[in-house]
């Protein structure tokens, strides 16, 4: 009977330490189940958080290219503005130089009254200037047409031909000439 009994008692034991060490081991499992969990939850909240910085960091990129996208077109507006100002300025400048120097007399509006009168004496002075220049030009012509044909004579016909362009006046002298003519007779 006590062998028995000493048997039993050993078996619950065993049974007891067993079942201590099952419960051990399923708390074991448990607690490293439960650290996986929060490991997991901890990389997926980092994932999370990291995917969050990076579209910042994107969109914020992309704020920045925006804005000197923006300010660029803005620059070069200001530039094409400043370059249409300056050409607006300059033409009309010329305008001015043009409407100041040219035969009608001055610019101011209250000069418009005088202009027909002014254009009638100046249209006669160039007319009279014109004379003049053509006389003067008439003169010269006939001198350099004697000195030509003598020269003539002792150079060849391709430097004769040349020296005939040089000595002959320009349209541009001869509208300098008229140019002072007119203002000598004013």
């Amino acid at each position: 009977i006590l062998r028995t009994e000493e048997r039993q008692r050993l078996a619950r034991e065993r049974r007891e330490e067993r079942e201590k060490q099952n419960a051990a081991k399923e708390t074991q499992i448990l607690e490293k189940e439960r650290k996986a969990k929060l490991q997991y939850e901890k990389q997926l909240e980092e994932r999370q958080r990291k995917l969050k910085e990076q579209k910042q960091k994107e969109e914020q990129r992309r704020a920045a290219v925006e804005e000197k996208r923006k300010q660029k077109i803005e620059e070069e507006k200001e530039r094409y503005e400043a370059v249409m100002h300056r050409t607006l300025e300059r033409s009309q400048r010329l305008e001015t130089r043009q409407k100041r120097w040219s035969w009608g007399g001055s610019v101011t509006p209250d000069s418009e009254s005088k202009t027909a009168s002014k254009r009638s004496t100046s249209t006669a002075n160039l007319k009279q200037a014109e004379a003049v220049v053509n006389k003067r030009l008439s003169s010269s012509a006939a001198l350099l047409n004697t000195s030509d044909r003598t020269r003539r004579s002792q150079v060849s016909p391709l430097d004769s031909s040349v020296i005939s362009r040089l000595l002959a006046p320009t349209q541009a002298s001869l509208a300098r000439s008229k140019s002072a003519a007119t203002l000598s007779a004013d």
